[in-house]
């Protein structure tokens, strides 16, 4: 049994996305298929996680789709990249911790080969860069793990429309800002879900 690496071009609805992890959850705690890294793309949708409070819903209006990863409010729309996950910790000592790690390292090293320096943060969970002494997110991490299968996963922001987060508190911290890569550094990024790839099937080997 090994990692089932799929990428799917067309913009994906959120609920058939959900629907399709928990599929997958469930085979693999019943012995069956593999695991999987996922890259893909939503139509635009407001999701809240298990944490997240309506004092983070800035603009009444929307409408934010209750969802059982960790973490709180956050967007998804055209031009991010999201990749999930579904990943046995068991077959890895039951390390959340570590393969939060995996996630982290995989995003940090995959955009330094495009020129783009970027950090973790323990207190607030995501990769962060420093511009102009100003501290921006630029992927937002969110797992949940059931019978010790982690799944859900990350979204990184390429090119998408910044003006969606005016309408929430993004991961419900008030005192930072957003960004994308076109923001940072105007370049192909084409080839980012292979360079994920790569990077966390590397980590992920047993």
């Amino acid at each position: 049994m090994g990692i089932d690496l799929k990428k799917t071009s067309k913009p994906v609805k959120y609920s058939e996305a959900i629907d399709y992890l928990e599929k997958r959850v469930n085979n693999l705690n019943n012995g069956q298929g593999n695991e999987l890294i996922w890259i893909l793309e939503h139509p635009q949708i407001y999701t809240g996680g298990a944490s997240y409070k309506k004092k983070e819903i800035l603009d009444k209006s929307i409408r934010v789709i209750k969802t059982s990863r960790g973490g709180k409010v956050t967007c998804h729309g055209p031009g991010q990249l999201i990749c999930y996950f579904v990943i046995d910790l068991k077959k890895r000592n039951k390390d959340i911790r570590k393969f939060i790690n995996i996630i982290e390292n995989s995003i940090i090293e995959s955009l330094q080969f495009h020129g783009i320096e970027t950090k973790s943060d323990r207190k607030n969970i995501g990769i962060w860069i420093d511009i102009d002494g100003s501290k921006k997110k630029i992927a937002a991490i969110g797992i949940k793990v059931k019978k010790w299968i982690a799944f859900h996963g990350f979204s990184l922001n390429i090119e998408n429309d910044l003006r969606m987060y005016n309408k929430i508190i993004p991961c419900g911290i008030k005192d930072c800002g957003i960004t994308n890569l076109k923001e940072i550094k105007e370049q192909s990024y084409k080839n980012l879900p292979n360079l994920l790839f790569n990077k966390l099937t590397n980590y992920l080997k047993i």
